[in-house]
């Protein structure tokens, strides 16, 4: 890897390109918001009409991959050379998965998705408000939020961690490609395919900011009594922005990394408090048999679509939460691989689709559970309070509760948190896909995508609030449904031909000094984690 890919990198055509149509939709946002919102529910209508089943069948095909990727004799492939070992302990790492990830959808949707699914069940597989309905809203839930979410980031980040750090290529989603395009991936195709990325991950992450705005706007009205509205969203917006443009600005180790164990200290607080304080067996027996059913009727899920009907909740839910996660997948997959060097392949796809999925599918079922048991048996009314303003619920449900405004306020904290830990991720990853794959992005050119991300989260909240987010999100995803299929492909056919693949497993690993010569490393397996036995660098 070049010094300049290393440190700073340079700015070129795949940066003007992108921060020309960036540009262009914020200026078009400012002079004609009716008409940009008329084409993207146009542009929303014809995709999911004609092409919503690719984001049922594309995730299921990923989960399939990965799990026969892990399990296979390439699952022992390290995520770098076969003598590196990872850079961040794993309880910092998991840290920085979970918070740094999908961290504000945690508040936006940890009671919302299930409240509203509890009351208005998905493709009428149950009455609305009985306890099958909670048991198929938690089941829901699950599915949006867990494995064929992750699927996505993961097939992202082992590829772009095996091409970076095993085959030494830059940070580009283009130079993924180089298997199947050959020099083409290096020439205008391969730079439209960086401002795919770039325009996808910008309007993934725009979301987000705009999902946190939201949040945040409700909380300090219930703290403080600020008035709601977009006024108060755009200046929450504003401040958050320079906040985590100036935390991206202080790279992984510190910003970032500091920013996501904070969070993950916070919620667990949250967490514990609402599962001991609250009904603790209906929360658990409600779990188990929401992850019964989800394991039982996971194909079935996993591709009901449309044939009779539902198209408009689809919209709402499933195809707006896949194409939130695939526009997320080049951002997610490149944070991944930067913090995964060293990582085996079966260590990534195991923890990356596990963990993950294991605390999510435990923070919605305590949260949301604790929401339904309320609405169910004492006589609250928090699915109304939900129906009216979805980013009311979390707030609504820890009323209830001991210490409302103590609870309130951490939950605004954590927003701003997840907020800041997320999008500054997002600004580093866009810093880096513009300046040819450079580790460490210039300054300016953070704070450039940093200013972006905010303009553009304030054009479509003043556009339109949450459903310009979300037809806004499935829109700019779509063109890169395509590319994952392509860099998994690329993926693929790399692997095949690595040698750490084809070696037997009792055959030892031989490796280069600096000398020159060939020595043979101690241990013959690959898997034997060093990592996992107590010796990593934090």
């Amino acid at each position: 890897m070049s010094a300049a890919t290393r440190a700073g990198g340079k700015v070129g055509t795949v940066f003007w390109v992108s921060l020309a149509v960036s540009l262009i939709f914020v200026i078009w946002g400012v002079v004609a918001p009716t008409q940009q919102m008329s084409v993207m529910s146009a542009g929303l209508n014809r995709i999911t009409r004609d092409f919503g089943w690719a984001y049922l069948v594309l995730p299921l095909v990923l989960l399939v991959f990965l799990i026969v990727l892990a399990f296979s004799r390439f699952g022992r492939v390290r995520l770098g050379s076969d003598d590196d070992r990872p850079e961040f302990a794993t309880h910092t790492w998991i840290a920085m998965i979970l918070c740094a990830v999908m961290g504000i959808g945690l508040v936006s949707y940890g009671i919302a998705e299930p409240v509203s699914h509890m009351w208005d069940p998905p493709h009428g597989l149950a009455e609305p408000g009985t306890p099958q309905a909670a048991v198929v809203a938690m089941q829901y839930s699950f599915y949006d939020w867990g494995l064929h979410a992750w699927a996505i980031f993961a097939a992202f980040g082992l590829a772009i961690g095996y091409s970076m750090y095993r085959k030494k290529r830059p940070g580009l989603v283009s130079a993924l490609f180089r298997p199947l395009l050959g020099r083409h991936a290096d020439g205008p195709l391969g730079k439209a395919i960086d401002v795919f990325t770039v325009f996808a991950t910008l309007f993934g992450t725009t979301t987000s900011l705009g999902l946190g705005a939201l949040q945040i706007d409700n909380g300090l009205n219930r703290l403080l009594g600020t008035p709601t509205g977009t006024n108060t969203q755009v200046i929450v917006v504003i401040v958050v922005t320079v906040l985590f443009s100036l935390s991206a600005a202080t790279g992984l180790k510190r910003g970032i990394r500091y920013t996501s164990e904070v969070n993950l200290s916070i919620a667990s607080v949250l967490f514990l408090f609402v599962l001991f304080l609250g009904p603790t067996s209906f929360l658990v027996s409600l779990f188990l048999e929401s992850v019964g059913r989800y394991g039982n009727e996971f194909l079935l899920m996993s591709l009901r679509g449309p044939a009779f009907g539902d198209v408009a909740w689809l919209q709402r839910w499933t195809y707006f939460m896949m194409a939130w996660w695939v526009s997320w997948g080049a951002f997610v997959g490149v944070f991944l691989a930067r913090i995964s060097r060293g990582r085996t392949i079966r260590q990534f796809v195991l923890v990356v689709l596990g963990m993950p999925s294991i605390a999510f599918f435990t923070w919605f079922a305590v949260f949301g559970g604790a929401a339904i048991e309320l609405d169910m048996n004492h006589g609250t009314d928090i699915a109304s309070a939900t129906a009216a303003d979805i980013n009311s619920a979390f707030y609504a449900t820890l009323a209830e509760f001991p210490l409302p405004v103590l609870t309130t306020a951490l939950v605004v904290i954590l927003a701003v948190l997840f907020f800041v830990s997320g999008a500054d991720a997002n600004t580093y990853v866009l810093g880096m896909i513009t300046t040819h794959g450079s580790e460490t992005p210039r300054t300016p050119i953070l704070l450039l995508w940093g200013a972006m991300t905010g303009a553009l989260a304030v054009i479509l909240l003043l556009s339109g609030g949450l459903s310009a987010l979300q037809q806004t999100v499935i829109v700019a995803s779509a063109p890169f449904v395509i590319v994952i299929v392509g860099v998994v492909m690329s993926f693929w056919r790399d692997l095949r031909e690595d040698p750490a693949a084809v070696r037997a497993p009792a055959e030892p690993i031989a490796a280069t000094d600096p000398t020159g010569s060939v020595a043979t490393t101690a241990s013959a397996d690959p898997d034997a984690d060093p990592d996992l036995e107590g010796s990593e660098r934090s």
